[in-house]
Formats: C-alpha cells, structure tokens, sequence
C-alpha cells in the first residue's frame, strides 16, 4: 500500500511520544505500507518542521535526519501535473499531487476536511489512527 504523510502527521509525530502519528512514524520502513514523496513535499517538510515549533530536546540537526531518513526510504516521484488550486490549502496540493502522481491508495492527515475533493481521484483519507487500524496495528 502506497500512501502520502500530510506534514501535520510528521510534525505531531515528532512533537509528542504518544500518539498515533509518533506510532505510524516509528513503525517506518514498512512492508504494510510504503510513503511516497516529491522535492516540493519534502521542501514543505523541511520548511514546516523547521519553523522553531518543535520541543527543545529536537535539533535542527535532527529535524534533517528525520528528513534524510524519509528522503532514503520513500518512493521517490516526479510530479508532471499539477492540480493547483484543487484544494483549500495550497500545500494540501502538494500532498495530493504526489498521491496522484504517485498512484497512492491513500492520504494521511489531521485535516481530512482539507481533502474531501482528493477523493474524487480514487484517494483514501485516513487520520493515523484510522491507517493504523486500517493495517492492523490497532484494534
């Protein structure tokens, strides 16, 4: 199963311990499931996270690991059409856009109201707890 992390999944995920975002971003790599990313999502990765928005105890340092690490174990895809503007967010296209391009089964968010057009192009829309029940982690 190919799916997209919205930026608010990893920027929770990196924020807190708990949860079901730090749960989905600990079980990576997968053979459940893999992500799929573009230069321009992981611009907007590294843009978001590095905002000063994160707990003391996380670097910049590891902020870019973090980067690094999903660059290394993502699926890497070209975008040739861009949907802009299809969703209310403009960076919400960016998501949709590597789903699209990228034939993922699903979009991973917090805002799933964000993404109720991208289910037009056959996408799931998934907050982490639902994925994670969604393939077995939870019940």
């Amino acid at each position: 199963m190919n799916i997209v992390l919205d930026t608010n999944v990893i920027f929770t995920g990196l924020r807190s311990r708990k949860g079901a975002s730090f749960r989905l971003l600990s079980l990576l790599p997968s053979k459940k499931f893999s992500i799929v990313i573009s230069v321009p999502l992981i611009i907007e990765y590294e843009s978001v996270l590095m905002r000063g928005q994160m707990p003391a105890s996380i670097s910049e340092k590891d902020i870019g690991d973090v980067i690094d690490f999903l660059c290394h174990i993502g699926s890497k895809q070209d975008i040739f059409f861009l949907w802009r503007p299809c969703l209310p967010d403009p960076s919400d296209d960016l998501v949709l856009e590597v789903a699209v391009a990228g034939d993922c089964d699903a979009i991973i968010t917090y805002n799933k109201k964000h993404f109720k057009h991208a289910m037009k192009f056959g996408l799931n829309i998934y907050d982490p707890k639902e994925f994670l029940i969604k393939i077995g982690v939870l019940k």
